[in-house]
C-alpha cells in the first residue's frame, strides 16, 4: 500500500500551479511557432508574435502568461491501493494547494473567482474552491491533472443535444465561427460525444489536457471514428479563415480533441470547450516518494522572435487625443499608445451605468478618454502593474451605447470582436475600438509605466485604474464608421484559402 503525505498532494498541486502559470506546454509553443512560420496573414502573423515573445518572457521572468490566472480543474485518478496521511479531505488538499499557489508571495496570482454567483458575486480572495473530479481506480498511485482555465475561452463553451442522425461536423462548423475571438485562437477545440449532457461537457475538458499530436495523426491516418473527426475538424475549421485573434488567417486550431463514449439511443450529446493561447495544463504521479517533481523546460524550446511594430505603425499621445484625431485612425491599423488611459471591466462598467441612471458625477473624467479592458495581477518587486492583457470587450457591449453617450468617453481598448450593438454605438458615437492581444499579459504590462487605483478600490482586480503607458501596441479594430476587421478579415482569408484549392 502507498502511503500519500497531506502536504505532498498540497505542495505539488500549488507547484504545478505555479508552474503552468508561466511555462506553456513545449508542444504548444512548437505549435503555435510552426502555424506563425506558415503564417500569410501580416496581422494573424503579428499577433502570433507577440505571443511566443509574450510566453519566453514569462518563462524567463516566472510571470503569468495572462492576467486571467484561471479557474483551477482538478482530475485526480486514486489508486485503490493509496492510503492519505491526511487530516484533512481530497478536496481540502487540492484548495490548499490553490490557496497557496495563488497566493505566492514571488507570483501573486489574480485571484479571479467569485462566490454567490447570481448574486453578491464577492471574490473568495485566494481562487478557491477548484473544480475536482476525483475517480477511483487500480493501482497505488495518484494520478493528477491540473489545469487553469481563463474565463474568457470558457465562456465559450458550446453544448448541444443533436438527433442520432444528425452531423457532428456541420454542428461545429456551424457553432465555431459564433464564438468569435474571445477564447483567443489559435487554441485547441475539446470536443465530448456520448454519454448524457454533463458527460458530453466532462469530456469535452478532459480532452483538453492531451499533448497536441495532430500532426502525428496526419501521418499515421485515422483508425476511429473520433480520430476521423479529429481529422476533418481539423482541416475544415482552419478553413474558415478566422485565424489567430480573429483577425484573419490560416490557422484558427492548432489542434481538435475528441473523447465519446456510449449514449441513449434516442440522443447525441455533443459539447465544445475552447483552450485559448495561454493553454495551462499539468500532469502528475504521487507514489509515495514525495512532493511531485516538475522539471523547468529549456529556454531553448522557445524560439527567438522579435517583434516590430512595422511601418505603418503611428504613435499616439492619448493626453491630446481629439474627436477629429480618433477619426484618422483607419482599420487594421497599428497605434503605439503613449500617455494615461483609464481601465473598467464588466463590475466597473455596471457600476457607472447605475451611476449613470441615477443621475450622479462620474468618479473620474473621462473626457476624450481611452478605457481598458483589463483586471490586472497584482504586482511583485519594481513592476508598476503585473501581466495586465485585455479581457472579451463583447462583455462590455450592452454597456457601451450608455457609456459612450454620457462620459465623453473617446474610445476603448479590449480583446476580440465586438458585438452588433456596440458597433452601432461607436459608429454613432464616431468613437473606436482597439484590439490588445490576448495571450501577451506579461508583454502589455512592460508598456506600463505606472499604475494607480483611482476609483472603485473595493472592486480589486476590477477597480478603475490610470495607466501611463508607452508605446503601447494595439490595433484599429472598428473605426468610426462602424469598420470592424472580424468581420472583414476572416472573410477575406476564408476567401483566399478556398481559392488556393480551386
Amino acid at each position: 500500500m502507498t502511503i500519500i503525505k497531506q502536504d505532498d498532494l498540497i505542495q505539488s498541486v500549488a507547484d504545478s500551479l505555479q508552474y503552468i502559470s508561466y511555462y506553456h506546454p513545449k508542444d504548444f509553443i512548437d505549435a503555435v511557432h510552426q502555424a506563425y512560420l506558415k503564417e500569410e496573414s501580416p496581422a494573424a502573423k503579428d499577433a502570433m508574435a507577440q505571443i511566443l515573445i509574450n510566453s519566453r518572457m514569462c518563462a524567463m521572468g516566472h510571470r503569468p502568461i495572462c492576467q486571467d490566472t484561471g479557474i483551477v480543474t482538478v482530475f485526480l485518478k486514486i489508486g485503490m491501493d493509496v492510503k492519505f496521511d491526511a487530516e484533512m479531505s481530497v478536496t481540502d488538499m487540492v484548495n490548499e494547494g490553490v490557496r497557496r499557489a495563488y497566493s505566492h508571495p514571488d507570483n501573486v496570482l489574480r485571484a479571479s473567482v467569485l462566490d454567490d454567483p447570481d448574486g453578491a458575486r464577492k471574490n473568495t480572495k485566494d481562487n478557491t474552491p477548484a473544480v475536482i473530479h476525483m475517480e477511483l481506480v487500480p493501482g497505488n498511485t495518484v494520478d493528477v491533472q491540473v489545469a487553469a482555465k481563463g474565463g474568457g475561452s470558457e465562456a465559450k463553451s458550446k453544448f448541444a443535444m443533436l438527433n442520432p442522425s444528425d452531423s457532428i461536423v456541420d454542428w461545429v462548423l456551424s457553432v465555431v465561427p459564433t464564438m468569435g475571438a474571445g477564447w483567443c485562437p489559435p487554441g485547441m477545440l475539446g470536443i465530448g460525444i456520448g454519454g448524457t449532457a454533463e458527460k458530453a461537457m466532462l469530456m469535452a475538458k478532459e480532452s483538453l489536457m492531451d499533448p497536441i499530436d495532430i500532426q502525428d495523426l496526419q501521418s499515421k491516418g485515422a483508425e476511429t471514428r473520433a480520430e476521423e473527426l479529429r481529422l476533418e475538424l481539423y482541416e475544415k475549421v482552419n478553413k474558415l479563415g478566422i485565424g489567430a485573434q480573429g483577425l484573419g488567417g490560416l490557422t484558427t486550431v492548432l489542434d481538435i480533441k475528441v473523447k465519446d463514449c456510449p449514449t441513449h439511443a434516442a440522443n447525441k450529446p455533443v459539447a465544445i470547450i475552447p483552450n485559448c493561447a495561454a493553454t495551462r495544463h499539468a500532469h502528475f504521479v504521487l507514489d509515495g516518494s514525495g512532493v511531485a517533481d516538475l522539471p523547468a523546460p529549456a529556454l531553448e524550446d522557445w524560439p527567438e522572435i522579435t517583434w516590430e511594430a512595422g511601418d505603418g505603425a503611428e504613435r499616439v499621445n492619448v493626453d491630446e487625443l481629439t474627436p477629429e484625431k480618433v477619426k484618422t485612425f483607419k482599420p487594421g491599423q497599428t497605434l503605439l499608445l503613449n500617455g494615461t488611459i483609464l481601465t473598467g471591466r464588466d463590475a466597473a462598467h455596471k457600476r457607472l451605468v447605475d451611476m449613470i441612471a441615477k443621475g450622479e458625477d462620474m468618479p473620474v473624467d473621462f473626457t476624450n478618454k481611452l478605457i481598458y479592458y483589463v483586471g490586472p495581477v497584482d504586482p511583485v518587486g519594481d513592476e508598476a502593474v503585473g501581466p495586465a492583457g485585455p479581457t472579451t470587450a463583447t462583455r462590455m457591449d450592452k454597456f457601451t451605447e450608455t457609456v459612450l453617450a454620457n462620459t465623453g468617453l473617446a474610445g476603448m481598448i479590449g480583446k476580440a470582436e465586438r458585438g452588433p450593438t456596440a458597433i452601432d454605438a461607436i459608429k454613432k458615437h464616431e468613437s473606436v475600438y482597439l484590439m490588445a492581444v490576448g495571450g501577451a499579459a506579461y508583454l502589455v504590462s512592460k508598456a506600463i509605466r505606472n499604475a494607480r487605483v483611482v476609483a472603485f478600490e473595493d472592486l480589486g482586480m476590477e477597480a478603475i485604474y490610470e495607466f501611463e503607458v508607452s508605446d503601447m501596441p494595439v490595433t484599429v479594430a472598428v473605426d468610426h464608421t462602424g469598420t470592424s476587421v472580424h468581420n472583414t478579415g476572416p472573410k477575406e482569408w476564408a476567401a483566399k484559402i478556398l481559392a488556393k484549392e480551386v
